[in-house]
């Protein structure tokens, strides 16, 4: 499959790209097995995106995907954003080839990431290693750190779940995301 037209928009003429500075959240994601790094860092007012940028070392698919998550999740509620899929981002992409789709979720959690991190900033919960090196914070059940996606147990405090793979934030605590569990 051929990249489409919309694909190769946002790869010729990115939208959104740089960093905010002192930004309300930061994600940042990556794929060691074809090295796309993604950073998208946020500024949040009245509970809505006001500003979005991303950094992407990465192929051109990446690219396009890093374009298309902050192009659809500017001025958009927290909550809206947050809706925002891996399909959702390939489908307004009009499409990715197979060996590519990875892309589309690095995007989309590049920005579930930044929001986590706004949320957790907001209610003062970021955590240090013994290092001293802030890690996202984990979902915690009777003292027992847990994945919130596939609600795997976790033996230690890890960023990401080692029986799904996705990053190990901690959705139930934030108010805005409450119900979508239960």
């Amino acid at each position: 499959m051929q990249y489409s037209d919309v694909v190769m928009d946002h790869f010729k003429k990115p939208r959104n790209v740089g960093k905010i500075d002192n930004p309300d959240g930061t994600g940042e994601v990556g794929n060691p097995i074809c090295g796309d790094m993604m950073t998208i860092t946020l500024r949040v007012k009245d509970d809505r995106i006001d500003d979005i940028k991303f950094n992407t070392f990465g192929c051109g698919a990446a690219i396009a995907v890093s374009s298309m998550v902050t192009e659809m999740a500017k001025g958009k509620t927290l909550e809206e954003a947050l809706a925002i899929t891996k399909e959702s981002v390939a489908k307004s992409l009009g499409g990715l080839p197979k060996n590519k789709l990875h892309c589309s979720n690095l995007g989309a959690d590049a920005l579930h990431k930044a929001i986590m991190d706004y949320y957790e900033h907001k209610e003062g919960k970021v955590r240090e290693t013994k290092e001293g090196e802030k890690v996202e914070h984990i979902g915690e059940r009777e003292g027992k750190c847990y994945c919130p996606y596939c609600d795997a147990g976790l033996p230690d405090p890890t960023p990401i779940c080692t029986h799904c793979g996705k990053p190990t934030l901690q959705h139930s605590d934030f108010p805005i995301l409450k119900g979508a569990k239960e």
